[in-house]
């Protein structure tokens, strides 16, 4: 069922905090996870990766399992993503994409969005998280869009089969950058109902014409997963709270109005060598943020019993 259409009310929600793996890709998974539990988080956002549940290496179905049974155990809630660097190519940065010129390249990108949803699947998880790529040299930016359709066809379709979203995230320079190319795949594809977003408050900040809270407002209908981090105006650069120019308070304020129910996940890729520190301080930072957001007398935005 779809959520509210824009402007209808909805009960806030509490947030609940995770922390992307990727910024933990120094640590073992199960040192990442025990990590995240004992500060507090309430999820993770797990990407596919050589050193953290290789989608790739034998037994992926046994080694879902034992990670299921893991974070289970540890009370944590989880969404997939696939956004590791060089997991397909060890010489291309997220090469092959799914507008690779090479046919050949789209399918294996494709196949590794089809292991990414039964991973999904097997772990519980809220969502899986993909984005487009950049747009081919010498390739049309409508062949582009075409390619992009016709390679999520098959992992809408299997993401409907599992009952897990698809949350496509809209990232600077690739052709897929902004809420309103989101919306040009969603019209293009047929609005699908697995096809949902992945909304990064850094890059509102970063390239949106729309200020950060009004960006959560306007994808609040579609919003399957949140990444969160700062960020400065019109320079796409990960950085820990404080360092950019987000307004948190509203922000969080605005995404629990929404009723969203997922993870909202740390996002940090480039400080994995401070991994365990920057995911120290970021928890408290967003629950502070979250507690500032609410009025006085009215429910914590933060999940019952944390404390700010």
């Amino acid at each position: 069922m779809r959520p509210p259409l824009p402007g209808a009310e909805a009960p806030p929600h509490p947030l609940r905090f995770g922390y992307g793996t990727n910024g933990l890709a120094d640590l073992r998974l199960e040192d990442a996870i025990c990590l995240l539990a004992d500060l507090g988080y309430d999820g993770v956002g797990l990407t596919l990766d050589h050193m953290h549940l290789d989608p790739l290496a034998p037994d992926l179905a046994a080694r879902t399992r034992r990670v299921a049974h893991r974070l289970d155990a540890l009370g944590l809630e989880v969404t997939v993503e696939t956004g590791a660097r060089y997991v397909l190519d060890p010489r291309r940065k997220h090469g092959p994409s799914l507008l690779d010129a090479d046919p050949g390249g789209r399918g294996r990108r494709v196949d590794l969005l089809l292991r990414a949803v039964r991973v999904a699947g097997d772990l519980g998880a809220h969502a899986v998280h993909c984005f487009s790529g950049t747009v081919p040299p010498g390739t049309g930016r409508d062949t582009a869009w075409q390619r992009l359709a016709a390679s999520l066809t098959p992992v809408l379709d299997a993401a409907a089969t599992a009952g897990v979203p698809l949350a496509v995230e809209p990232e600077p320079g690739h052709l897929l950058a902004t809420l309103a190319d989101f919306h040009h795949l969603r019209l293009l594809l047929g609005d699908p109902q697995p096809l949902g977003l992945t909304l990064d408050i850094g890059h509102c900040q970063c390239l949106e014409p729309l200020p950060p809270v009004d960006c959560v407002r306007a994808a609040a209908p579609w919003l399957r997963h949140v990444q969160i981090e700062d960020m400065r105006r019109g320079v796409h650069e990960h950085l820990p709270f404080g360092d950019g120019e987000i307004d948190f308070p509203p922000v969080l304020a605005a995404l629990s109005a929404t009723g969203y129910q997922g993870l909202t996940v740390v996002e940090l890729p480039r400080h994995s060598h401070a991994g365990p520190h920057q995911a120290e301080l970021s928890l408290p930072f967003l629950r502070r943020a979250a507690a500032a957001s609410v009025p006085p007398g009215e429910p914590s935005a933060t999940p019952e019993g944390s404390t700010p």
